[in-house]
Order: C-alpha cells, then sequence, then structure tokens
C-alpha cells in the first residue's frame, strides 16, 4: 500500500477502525507532533503497536505544533511529517488534529488501547476517562533517553 493510502480524514478511519474491530484486532490510539523523525519516535512507536494489531497515529497540524511548540515549529511540514510516519511498516493510519488536544479524534475513533510515554501518569493523559469508560485501556511505554526533537534543534544551533 502507498504511504499515502494510510493518511485519512476522521471518517475513513473511523470506518476503518469499525471493520478492524469487527475482525478482532485491537486499535491503539496515540498522538504527538512528531516533528524530526527520531530513534525515540521508532522505539515509542513500535512499543505502541505491540500493544494491540492496529497502530493509529493523531499528528498536530502545523497551526497546533506551532501554537504549541512556538513560532519556529514545525521544522517538517504536517504532510511531510505524515508521510514519514505512514511509512512504518508498523503505522496503520495516520490523521490530523487542530485542536488543543486529540480527545474529540480519540471520541471519535473510539480506540481499544491509548498510549502515551511514560512521561506521562495514565491518569492525566486526554482521552484516558473515555476510552476506559468504553472497556479500553490506557498504557504507558517506555521513552528511550536522550531523544528529543527539541534537544536535536539545539544541538543542530551549536
Amino acid at each position: 500500500m502507498p504511504t499515502k493510502d494510510k493518511i485519512d480524514s476522521w471518517a475513513a478511519l473511523k470506518e476503518k477502525v469499525a471493520h478492524w474491530k469487527k475482525d478482532g484486532e485491537k486499535v491503539v490510539f496515540s498522538n504527538g507532533c512528531f516533528d524530526i523523525v527520531h530513534l525515540g519516535h521508532i522505539d515509542y512507536l513500535e512499543k505502541a503497536r505491540n500493544k494491540g494489531t492496529k497502530l493509529i497515529i493523531g499528528l498536530n497540524t502545523d497551526a497546533s505544533v506551532n501554537a504549541i511548540k512556538g513560532p519556529t515549529r514545525p521544522i517538517n511540514n504536517q504532510n511531510a511529517r505524515a508521510r514519514m510516519l505512514a511509512a512504518m511498516e508498523f503505522v496503520d493510519g495516520v490523521t490530523f488534529f487542530d485542536e488543543d488536544t486529540p480527545l474529540l479524534l480519540i471520541e471519535t475513533l473510539a480506540p481499544d488501547i491509548l498510549v502515551k510515554g511514560d512521561d506521562y501518569l495514565a491518569e492525566n493523559i486526554v482521552g484516558a476517562d473515555f476510552v476506559i469508560s468504553n472497556g479500553g485501556s490506557v498504557e504507558t511505554v517506555a521513552l528511550v533517553e536522550g531523544y528529543s526533537t527539541s534537544a536535536i534543534i539545539e544541538r543542530i544551533k551549536n
């Protein structure tokens, strides 16, 4: 499947999720900016996918990355970031969200498992209550120390 075919609207992904669940798949959801993809991202997303059988990524739009990270970000535009994520074998779907949090997207897709890095407490993860109340689970995965996009950008500057 061409990588661009993994990038979908919320509605198209909602349909895919329904089919996957009907077929007994366990759908994992995670989200982030994924501006400059590095080992930490690869390791994190691979671990997230291993919590289920399908992985969907909610990707912050350029506008939301700019609001969160500041006026010099993102480095890569949302289409480039989405294609890089979609190129990963263990990523099954990518969609954009422009809101402050991915809550509405999580409620739309209703994943079985919500995953974030272990720098979050499960009870503080946006969408956790919704996923749990629908019979799903919320899990954290260990992050690879020493890898962050912000740190990479600082090293490049210096």
